[in-house]
């Protein structure tokens, strides 16, 4: 058996509602990727970093709340997409579990309509990408595994 310092280190990527739609939906603002091809960028990044990597994408905020309550993780980078400037459920969610997160977004939302600008989330996170396109995935994925090499030593 492995002791836990042996151990891959579990991220979840958690996507939000509409992201099932990355490449069709306003390319213009959320690019030409794919879900299908962002997951694959991720999951190589994770493999060549070393980490374990579950992903899920929902439209449904109850079953956001339920991933981020019930599946087992260590670091959390949320997309919570339009939930993120409506839901206090999710807030609290990431409030209940204890563990570090990075909220992202492929636009930057600080760009856009007044009702983007504000996130229930990003206070109650490590930080926020925001704007990078898909790239602020691997970008969150190195920033997880710093971290999490951080509070092994």
């Amino acid at each position: 058996m492995k002791k836990k310092s042996e151990l891959k280190a579990k991220v979840l990527i958690l996507n939000g509602p509409n992201l099932h739609l990355l490449g069709k939906r306003e390319p213009g603002i959320y690019g030409s990727c794919t879900l299908d091809k962002l997951e694959k960028i991720n999951r190589d990044k994770a493999l060549k970093l070393g980490l374990d990597l579950e992903q899920f994408q929902t439209n449904s905020e109850g079953k956001i709340v339920d991933i981020i309550t019930k599946t087992d993780y260590d670091f959390l980078i949320i997309n919570p997409a339009a939930y993120t400037h409506t839901s206090v459920a999710i807030r609290d969610a990431i409030l209940s579990v204890n563990k570090p997160a990075l909220e992202i977004h492929i636009s930057n939302i600080y760009k856009r309509e007044d009702f983007r600008k504000t996130s229930l989330i990003s206070d109650v996170v490590m930080g926020v990408i925001s704007g990078l396109g898909t790239y602020g995935y691997l970008l969150a994925l190195e920033a997880a595994d710093s971290f999490l090499h951080e509070q092994k030593t």
